[in-house]
């Protein structure tokens, strides 16, 4: 549980960096499901000679760089989410055992009820993020879960509907999350500023001079950690300057019965003390 040290500062802040929430067997029961989807696509891949590199040998972290400069798209096959647009029966995501046990898992949603309350819902606008070494991009790459992640708040991206919902994100850090490989940065107490103007750029982003990002402030985290923060809080992604991946799951809860911002995508209850059954 959160003490009112934290809660306080969750509110004067707009953030609340956790550590060690989840333990080592929920990142491994992660990692290796995600091991074997990678393996399945892969293998697909080398069998239509999309890749060239046989998956003998390789390393995860490999078949995915392996996979990105040969322009086959992993992020979608990964993400808990569908796309925002252009869904078709066929699109895939992916939400297996080991994805739903993190989601749902008790600590987590301990810490979840005490900003939000009891009645949770898993909201359907979260995402993986799985970031490859800034110096191994294509220099036109510009997707969100790929490079850095431009100035925005969580409830710009969501539709008018959900602008009053109870909303809480949760950034998981899958490995360790540092200054030099990409962490989350804020901007502190702007949640008070209310909502500002985003606008359609290489992403969805806040507009020119809406924030000062001068008083942005980075927040490294260990694997098995979290961030907590408000809807209203400017958040951006720095660049992964190192030369291995930075994983990520952010993750988003609200008040069960509100409006999640993406009505025409499927929610579900992830914990209900009035209805337990």
């Amino acid at each position: 549980m959160l003490n009112t040290d934290q809660l306080q500062a969750f509110e004067h802040d707009g953030y609340l960096v956790v550590e060690d929430v989840f333990d080592a067997a929920v990142l491994d029961a992660l990692k290796a499901e995600y091991a074997e989807l990678l393996d399945e696509l892969y293998a697909g891949w080398f069998r239509r000679g999309l890749v060239t590199a046989p998956p003998d040998g390789l390393g995860f972290f490999d078949k995915l760089l392996n996979a990105y400069r040969a322009g086959c798209d992993w992020f979608q096959p990964f993400d808990i989410s569908l796309p925002g647009d252009r869904i078709h029966a066929d699109t895939p995501m992916h939400f297996g055992p080991a994805v739903f046990d993190f989601v749902t898992h008790p600590r987590l949603l301990d810490l979840v009820e005490d900003l939000i309350g009891p009645e949770i819902t898993s909201n359907p606008i979260q995402h993986i993020r799985i970031k490859p070494p800034a110096a191994d991009l294509y220099a036109d790459e510009i997707r969100a879960h790929i490079t850095s992640t431009d100035w925005h708040q969580d409830r710009g991206v969501a539709l008018e509907e959900a602008d009053n919902t109870d909303m809480v994100t949760v950034w998981c850090a899958i490995t360790d999350a540092t200054v030099a490989n990409g962490c989350l940065q804020v901007i502190p107490r702007a949640h008070n500023d209310g909502m500002k103007t985003h606008c359609p750029r290489t992403q969805t982003a806040i507009a020119d001079n809406q924030i000062d990002v001068g008083k942005a402030k980075p927040l490294p985290v260990r694997s098995g950690g979290v961030v907590f923060f408000h809807p209203l809080t400017p958040h951006s992604s720095l660049v992964n300057q190192t030369d291995g991946f930075r994983w990520s799951f952010d993750l988003r809860f609200n008040v069960t019965g509100q409006p999640t911002g993406r009505a025409h995508f499927p929610e579900f209850i992830a914990r209900s003390r009035a209805h337990p059954e």
